[in-house]
């Protein structure tokens, strides 16, 4: 895609009806751009996964969500330089890097709550309201209006996405490359809204509580003092190839993190 961003500036009014698709920065009041974000439209789609799909699991019952508003997402996972940044700006200590690199590589060690903090400065920098997607918001961007397993198809390969490429997924997946480290975050083709790595690299949170049985929790996000295990979702470098699935859901503590760990942000419109 080789569109032009646009940028904005956090004194501006809010974007009125914008462009579904159109990629854009804001401004950060320090200087200099926030992440890269793509307006995702409202609509509907089916959540979780047919009884048919191999790997299906009880957690993915299948059933209609309706994203009611358009929101922004991370066209990437936060980048280490983005978080850095951050880090730097607020006198934190920077997260370690495994020995992979930073730069473009996906921030990685980031618990639920590093999470939310990265976007309430973001909020701060730009005046606008930076969030975690839902849980419904991460899987319909995942998606992107495809119903198979992977938003390309119902196999998968590690010349695909990065995850243990040593085992196999699908009647045409074959095993290959197991990388053992995330890779920069452009690497791989983005899926047909824009997006990139939804599926493998890094784990990425989500703002809604787990809920097994599909309750409601996941069209909202939790508040940070509430209590329970939030849904991370897209699999990683060290997942196997079924847990990168659209419909495949982790639950972790709001305060674990590991080298698998990052996180795509959010923006309301």
């Amino acid at each position: 895609m080789n569109e032009k961003l646009a940028m904005h500036d956090a004194s501006s009014e809010t974007l009125a009806a914008p462009r579904p698709f159109t990629v854009f920065h804001d401004r950060l009041r320090e200087g200099g751009a926030g992440p890269t974000l793509v307006v995702i439209p409202a609509g509907e789609f089916w959540m979780g996964s047919p009884e048919c799909e191999a790997e299906h699991a009880d957690n993915e019952r299948q059933h209609r969500v309706v994203i009611e508003q358009p929101f922004a997402i991370g066209r990437y996972a936060v980048t280490f330089a983005e978080y850095d940044r951050f880090c730097t700006a607020t006198g934190r200590a920077l997260l370690p890097d495994a020995g992979w690199g930073r730069g473009n590589r996906p921030a990685i060690y980031i618990d639920g709550y590093a999470a939310l903090d990265y976007a309430a400065w973001l909020s701060a920098q730009t005046g606008r309201t930076y969030r975690l997607p839902t849980e419904a918001e991460w899987e319909y961007v995942c998606r992107a209006g495809t119903t198979t397993p992977f938003w390309w198809g119902d196999s998968i390969t590690p010349d695909q996405a990065n995850y243990n490429g040593h085992d196999t997924y699908g009647a045409q997946g074959r095993a290959g490359l197991y990388r053992e480290q995330t890779v920069p975050v452009e690497q791989f083709s983005p899926n047909p809204w824009g997006l990139y790595q939804v599926h493998g690299n890094v784990l990425e949170w989500t703002g809604s509580i787990y809920d097994a049985g599909y309750g409601g929790a996941e069209t909202r996000c939790a508040g940070r003092e509430e209590s329970g295990a939030r849904a991370v979702r897209s699999g990683s470098w060290l997942s196997l190839p079924g847990w990168l699935r659209s419909a495949h859901r982790f639950r972790y503590a709001p305060t674990f993190r590991y080298s698998v760990t990052g996180f795509r942000i959010a923006r309301s419109l």
